[in-house]
C-alpha cells in the first residue's frame, strides 16, 4: 500500500516537473539496463549515483527512484556517456526513448564514478573524459590521453580547428548562424568537439575490447548563450536546438555502434544550474581537517559502507565455525573407540599379543 503510494506521488510531482523543469534523456542503453517507463523525478545530485549504477557499481546510499530497474549480475556496459546541455529544459527527441524530470538542478561531476574505476580497473587503463569546451576545463585520464591527444579542447584550439577542412562550418546547413558572431562560434565549436570524438573513437574500435569500462561527460553551455545573445523566439535559437539534437543522436548512434550496442548515453537538459560548477581541488599544503565534526578528538566514524558487507561476511563465517565445531564434537562423543578409530584398534591388537 504505502509503496502504490509512493509510486502515484512521484508521478503527480513528476508530471508537474516534466512540464515545468529540466530534464535527463537516455538515448541509448543495453537491453541489460533497463529504464522504465514514468514521470519520475530525479534530483539533480543523484545523477552521479544513477551512472555507477547503470556501469554495475555500489553507491553509498541507495537512489530511491524506481526509473532504473534492477541489472544484470553478469553483464555491465562497456561505456558510459553523458552530455549536460545548458541553455533549454529539453530538446526535441523521438517519443520512444525514455525522459524523466530533472529537480534541484545542482551541478554536479562524475568524480566519484571516475575513482571507481580508478581503483576497481587499477590494472587495466579505462578512458576517462571530462570536458566543458566552453571553460576550457578538461580531465582526462587513462587512455583517453592516448586516444583524445589531438582533440581541440581550449577554445583557441577549436576555432583553428573551425577553419580546417571537414568541419562543421562546411559540413552543417547553419542557416541562421553566423561564423562572424561570438556566440555562435562558441555553439559551434562544441558541436565540432562532438563531431571530433566521434571521429576518434570510430578510429580507436579497440576500446570496446578493453576489460575496463570508459566514461565520457561532456557539459556544452553554447545554447546557453545563443538564449543569452538571440532569445528563445530567435531563429538562432531554432537552428542551434535542430544542429545540436542532431549532433547528439549522431554521437550516441558513434558511441553506442563503436561499443557494440553495449554502452548507455544520457542527456540532462538544464535551463541554468543553481550555484556555479567549481571543481574541488586539494592542496599539499591544505591544513588537517577534523574528519568528524561533532567530535573534537578527530575520531574516525563508526561505520563506513562497507559496513553491511563485512558484517555478513563476519557473521556467517562465524555460524559455519560455529556449526562444525558442534558436528565435530557430536561425532567424537558418540564414536566407538574399537571400531572407529585406527589408534584405538591397533593398541587393542597390541594388548592381545603381549
Amino acid at each position: 500500500m504505502n509503496r502504490t503510494i509512493m509510486k502515484t506521488v512521484f508521478a503527480l510531482f513528476g508530471l508537474l516537473s516534466g512540464v515545468l523543469g529540466d530534464s535527463l534523456t537516455v538515448l541509448r542503453s543495453p537491453q541489460y539496463v533497463t529504464f522504465l517507463d514514468g514521470q519520475w523525478p530525479i534530483s539533480g545530485e543523484k545523477i552521479p549515483d544513477l551512472v555507477a549504477l547503470t556501469m554495475g557499481f555500489s553507491v553509498r546510499e541507495d537512489l530511491d527512484w524506481p526509473g532504473l530497474a534492477a541489472g544484470s549480475l553478469f553483464q555491465r556496459p562497456r561505456a558510459n556517456a553523458l552530455i549536460v546541455v545548458r541553455g533549454m529544459d529539453s530538446l526535441d527527441f523521438p517519443k520512444n526513448i525514455s525522459s524523466y524530470p530533472l529537480e534541484n538542478p545542482v551541478p554536479f561531476t562524475l568524480d566519484s564514478v571516475a575513482n571507481t574505476m580508478h581503483t576497481l580497473f587499477a590494472d587495466s587503463t579505462p578512458v576517462v573524459l571530462q570536458l566543458a569546451p566552453s571553460e576550457e576545463r578538461l580531465y582526462m585520464m587513462g587512455m583517453a590521453n592516448t586516444v583524445f591527444e589531438d582533440l581541440p579542447v581550449t577554445l583557441q584550439q577549436i576555432r583553428g580547428r573551425l577553419s580546417q577542412e571537414g568541419s562543421v562550418l562546411t559540413s552543417l546547413p547553419l542557416s541562421s548562424l553566423s561564423r562572424n558572431n561570438e556566440a555562435d562560434l562558441l555553439f559551434l565549436s562544441e558541436v565540432q568537439v562532438l563531431y571530433d570524438i566521434s571521429a576518434l573513437l570510430q578510429k580507436h574500435k579497440h576500446l570496446a575490447k578493453d576489460p575496463a569500462p570508459d566514461l565520457y561527460s561532456l557539459e556544452l553551455a553554447g545554447l546557453e548563450e545563443i538564449v543569452r545573445r538571440y532569445g528563445t523566439d530567435s531563429p538562432q535559437f531554432t537552428d542551434a536546438t535542430r544542429i545540436l539534437t542532431s549532433a547528439l543522436q549522431k554521437f550516441a548512434d558513434d558511441v553506442s555502434s563503436v561499443y557494440g550496442n553495449n554502452a548507455v548515453v544520457e542527456v540532462v537538459t538544464v535551463k541554468t544550474f543553481e550555484t556555479p560548477l567549481t571543481r574541488k581541488s586539494r592542496s599539499i599544503l591544505e591544513s588537517k581537517q577534523i574528519s568528524n565534526p561533532e567530535s573534537p578528538y578527530n575520531l574516525a566514524y563508526k561505520y563506513n559502507f562497507e559496513y553491511a558487507v563485512i558484517f555478513n561476511i563476519v557473521l556467517w563465517l562465524m555460524i559455519v565455525l560455529a556449526l562444525a565445531v558442534i558436528v565435530i564434537s557430536y561425532n567424537l562423543w558418540n564414536m566407538d573407540p574399537g571400531y572407529d578409530s585406527i589408534i584405538y584398534r591397533m593398541t587393542n591388537q597390541k594388548i592381545r599379543m603381549d
